[in-house]
């Protein structure tokens, strides 16, 4: 039997989001393990692992961002590299899955690619994955390996109780996929909640059209919750509705900034007094402006690994809240 005085954790991480991982191995206190990842003169991607894994639990973390498919690829070959190199277990820390929005067919002939990612990570070798607020929750059901899915609401949250009256805010969901989430937000800061009726024109990928608020948003401090921000149309058209019904301070939350153009435009113009994401997903100068802040999920990632390493409960983190 493996004693916890015996295992090993290494932490090795891709080349997309550096400072997420090295905040991470800080709070661990771990050394964060060189992967050695370049490039070949055609772009294939080659990695070796500075140190011995034989038997140790190998945490790779990785985010899916742009460009998505190369983010993908590389830490496809840094979990074969680990699994061909003896690891007793592999971890695929995404913080950013790529590919969930297409978590079903909605038209025929459609692939649905948040399950071949899940598929592909599985057939590398991975063993475990842990994620930070997927888009949908039955993207747990396409692993046939444990999942541990983290969300960034305890960070959001106390940076609400830190900023705002949380008895005056009114917590709106920009769209009806997210009410469910929107609810326990109001649940947790004992505030109202409404409702952004919204629909897209069939065939139109990026285009949302806001028509109805459900809920008494007139005067009110109302926060925009959403897990993503890609173009931003959604929630400007969301902001842009809740201003015409008389809506006073607008501020938009999200896990994930992808900040597609012209998603940085977008909201710098849209009527919105603040924009509060996390760091799941680099944000370079190119994507900041001045109401934009950022938060960190580097402690809630660190704790899940700990956690996962000295096989104690992930959901206890979360207070059993932690599932969509």
């Amino acid at each position: 039997m493996e004693s916890l005085a015996k295992r090993r954790l290494v932490l090795v991480s891709g080349r997309c989001h550096p400072t997420l991982a090295a905040d991470v191995a800080a709070l661990l206190e771990v050394e964060l393990t060189e992967a050695n990842l370049r490039e070949f003169a055609d772009g294939e991607i080659h990695c070796r692992i500075d140190e011995s894994v034989r038997g140790a639990h190998v945490f790779i973390v990785q985010t899916h961002s742009s460009p998505v498919n190369d983010a993908i690829m590389e830490q496809l070959v840094m979990i074969d590299a680990a699994k061909r190199a003896s690891a007793k277990s592999i971890t695929a820390v995404v913080p950013y899955f790529g590919y969930a929005r297409q978590d079903r067919k909605t038209q025929g002939r459609e692939p649905i690619t948040a399950k071949l990612v899940a598929d592909v990570l599985q057939t590398a070798g991975a063993t475990r994955v842990l994620s930070v607020d997927f888009h949908s929750g039955q993207i747990q059901g396409f692993f046939n390996i444990p999942v541990d899915h983290l969300v960034a609401a305890p960070v959001l949250e106390t940076y609400l109780k830190a900023h705002a009256n949380t008895h005056e805010i009114v917590v709106v969901a920009p769209d009806a996929g997210r009410v469910k989430v929107a609810e326990r937000y109001a649940q947790h800061l004992g505030c109202d909640l409404a409702l952004v009726h919204k629909t897209r024109p069939r065939g139109m990928a990026n285009v949302a059209v806001a028509r109805h608020v459900v809920g008494d948003v007139e005067g009110r401090h109302c926060v925009l919750i959403d897990d993503m921000i890609d173009t931003a149309g959604t929630i400007v058209a969301a902001s842009d509705l809740l201003k015409e019904h008389g809506a006073d301070d607008i501020w938009v939350m999200a896990t994930h900034a992808v900040f597609s153009p012209p998603a940085v435009e977008r909201l710098f113009n849209a009527p919105v007094n603040r924009v509060v994401v996390t760091d799941t997903l680099p944000i370079g100068p190119e994507k900041t402006f001045e109401k934009l802040e950022v938060l960190s999920v580097a402690p809630i990632v660190a704790n899940a690994i700990s956690a996962i390493f000295e096989d104690s409960s992930v959901s206890d983190i979360f207070g059993g809240e932690n599932l969509l």
